[in-house]
């Protein structure tokens, strides 16, 4: 059974500028069921600290945009496995804190990238991650909001560009429902993981079963790609428009197994193309 464009959680990355409950109304004006925002600035260590007249803002917001599902996303200067004590503190330290933001909005999730070993090893770093995430699940026992790692495409040092590193981190952490996944579709794609015809579809989602299993997946960033299959170049493409095409999206969209699951654009022109995007994906839908 697939579902209705009334009922599948669909969104995209929406600008905070003004205030957090902006990207709500922003996101219910180009027909947003889902959102996923900052937070705080992605390019600084530290934040102040949420007044109360923003929560209770973004609280109300939510209530009133019926918009049902939020994701953030971290700082893009965490690295939870970095081999550098004093960054590895920091980063562990920041992190605490976007938990802390999400938890005090209501936000279910925390999306984060998994680090990168910086040429020091990569089991080390491996090692390093599940220490942090272990140590950051301790520390914020009792929050609902909880950590989803996302894919990657490989780029660099960075670690989570095979199913199998990400399935090596959770069982390293060990079974914890605040511990998840976030699946970005271009990450994985140039990271080497077909989705272009049924059977490539069916072989990747089968090897994501094997290594993580579906029922840790909480989020899809939805991305096509503009650079080819296993490039491991990280560029962000219009759906339908990259090297990953229409017909993946389709399936994607109409995948019983994943109809649970929000799908979050972080697609290029956010400002004229975010609208058009979510509505390709929309048109995709069987009803």
């Amino acid at each position: 059974m697939t579902s209705s464009p009334s009922t599948r959680l669909m969104g995209a990355h929406m600008p905070t500028s003004g205030g957090l409950y902006k990207s709500l109304t922003s996101g219910l004006e180009i027909g947003c069921s889902a959102v996923q925002l900052f937070t705080g600035s992605p390019r600084q260590w530290a934040h102040p600290p949420l007044a109360e007249e923003q929560i209770t803002a973004f609280r109300k917001t939510q209530e009133e945009t019926g918009i049902t599902f939020t994701v953030a996303h971290d700082s893009y200067l965490i690295n939870l496995a970095a081999p550098d004590p004093a960054v590895l503190a920091r980063s562990q330290g920041a992190f605490r804190t976007e938990l802390e933001r999400a938890q005090q909005l209501g936000i279910p999730w925390v999306v984060t990238h998994m680090g990168a070993h910086l040429n020091q090893g990569l089991q080390e770093a491996i090692d390093r991650l599940v220490e942090s995430l272990k140590m950051i699940l301790e520390e914020t026992e009792g929050y609902q909001t909880g950590i989803a790692l996302e894919t990657t495409a490989g780029q660099g040092t960075g670690l989570g560009a095979t199913f199998e590193e990400l399935g090596q981190v959770l069982k390293g952490v060990g079974d914890h429902p605040r511990l998840g996944v976030c699946l970005d579709t271009c990450h994985i794609f140039v990271a080497g993981y077909d989705i272009r015809t049924p059977e490539a579809y069916q072989a990747t989602w089968a090897r994501f079963d094997t290594e993580i299993g579906r029922d840790k997946l909480k989020v899809i960033h939805t991305n096509d790609a503009k650079k080819p299959l296993g490039s491991r170049v990280d560029r962000h493409e219009h759906i339908g428009d990259g090297e990953i095409g229409a017909e993946a999206f389709q399936m994607l969209v109409n995948d019983p197994t994943l109809a649970h699951v929000p799908l979050i654009l972080e697609t290029p022109d956010s400002d004229t193309m975010h609208a058009v995007n979510l509505e390709r994906l929309k048109s995709y839908l069987e009803v």
